[in-house]
């Protein structure tokens, strides 16, 4: 089968794969019929999130028809529709009974990490979900089925970016009223613009730099701002009086951008000590110029006695962060991996009911031979490619 698979920094590949089998009685197979490109799949590609093996297929994100389970799968038949959390659960132990699914003790085979498709060996070393089918692990829990009211191209959103932004904005605590700062607006940052409005936000300030990002943040609502054209701390806290956001969210993660321009060489040092190793000089899979600036911004920002949540990957290779400045401030911190199957079934009844559209975010469908190519626009977040969409049904020779 055709699959996107990883070969080292700068350089994935579609190979030629074996098809995956059933190795443990909760694993299923699942034949994908969405898959889709993340940001967090360019921080392995760029580097900033290393441990990745060569060889391993890429992809996270995936929905699919059951076509064999294990003997312990009492729960699904094959032909049914489901879709795939990120995340990787075994559903009983204490911290998934918890609802703490990303801190399963029993799912990471290489240690107490979040486990996860598609990563790094301390994710577990899972394939991914970039792929024609795969193999996934304790399938009686983790994966959902999808009614016929919800389609491919929503589902696939319900898989890892709509419950991540949700969860940003549940850890947010948001309260009827709040003003909310969402930093970044790729697709997690967008989704966690529509879950603060959904959890009662009365303002909601979105701040990027690429301009058909901000658009799609307007139309939802939201007040834009262009940290190319405004100095974005400056300016929030200028709107909200001086006062700053009640909440913020960190969409954005390791590979932030600082403005274009600005000197930063505390920045510089510490892409050094996050991605010593990284691809050859050129436009593509470089690291971002200002990793821990969504995080320096958000403390920065927000009122005093708030609350910041990092929702945007952070690896445990980065080292810095203002401690001191938020303790003086009294700030709640709130942050982790997304516990993708607590919120999953709730969004797919949300979408079932009508209130929200996942798929109006996607706004490429790509054949999955064309998957290098379309990583390469996804990298350079080029205009009209905010979430890009494989479908591996449409496999060419």
């Amino acid at each position: 089968m055709k699959a996107v698979v990883f070969h080292g920094i700068g350089d994935i590949r579609l190979d030629d794969v074996p098809e995956p089998t059933i190795q443990d009685p909760t694993d299923a197979i699942v034949r994908l019929t969405a898959s889709a490109i993340c940001g967090t799949d360019l921080h392995f590609v760029r580097g900033t999130m290393p441990g990745t093996k060569e060889g391993r297929i890429l992809g996270h994100e995936g929905v699919g028809v059951v076509e064999e389970v294990g003997e312990h799968v009492r729960n699904l038949v094959p032909g049914e529709r489901v879709v795939i959390p990120s995340t990787i659960a075994c559903g009983t132990c204490s911290y998934c009974r918890a609802g703490y699914y990303a801190q399963c003790d029993d799912a990471n085979p290489n240690g107490p990490g979040t486990a996860f498709f598609g990563g790094p060996d301390e994710a577990g070393g899972f394939d991914g979900l970039q792929a024609e089918k795969a193999r996934v692990p304790y399938a009686n829990v983790g994966l959902v089925k999808l009614p016929d009211e919800v389609a491919d191209d929503q589902a696939i959103l319900i898989s890892d970016i709509f419950p991540t932004g949700y969860q940003a904005a549940d850890m947010a605590e948001i309260r009827a009223g709040d003003t909310v700062c969402v930093l970044g607006c790729g697709p997690v940052g967008q989704f966690a613009i529509w879950s603060a409005f959904h959890l009662g936000a009365g303002r909601v300030i979105a701040v990027d730099r690429v301009e058909d990002r901000l658009e799609i943040a307007r139309r939802q609502g939201a007040e834009i701002v262009s940290f190319e054209e405004d100095d974005a701390v400056e300016y929030v806290r200028e709107t909200t009086r001086g006062i700053g956001p009640d909440r913020v969210i960190d969409a954005v993660g390791v590979d932030a951008e600082h403005p274009s321009g600005q000197d930063a060489p505390e920045q510089e040092e510490a892409i050094e000590d996050i991605a010593p190793s990284r691809a050859p000089e050129g436009p593509l899979w470089q690291p971002g110029s200002g990793p821990t600036q969504a995080a320096e911004w958000a403390i920065e920002m927000v009122a005093k006695a708030g609350t910041v949540t990092l929702i945007g990957v952070y690896p445990q290779t980065v080292k810095r962060f203002p401690i001191g400045a938020a303790m003086m401030k009294n700030l709640t911190i709130t942050m982790g991996n997304c516990n993708h199957r607590k919120y999953i079934p709730h969004l797919v009844e949300l979408t079932r009911a009508g209130a929200i559209d996942p798929s109006a975010l996607v706004t490429r469908v790509e054949h999955v031979t064309d998957a290098i190519s379309a990583y390469e626009e996804f990298d350079q977040r080029h205009a009209g490619w905010l979430k890009v969409v494989l479908d591996p049904a449409r496999v060419t020779a």
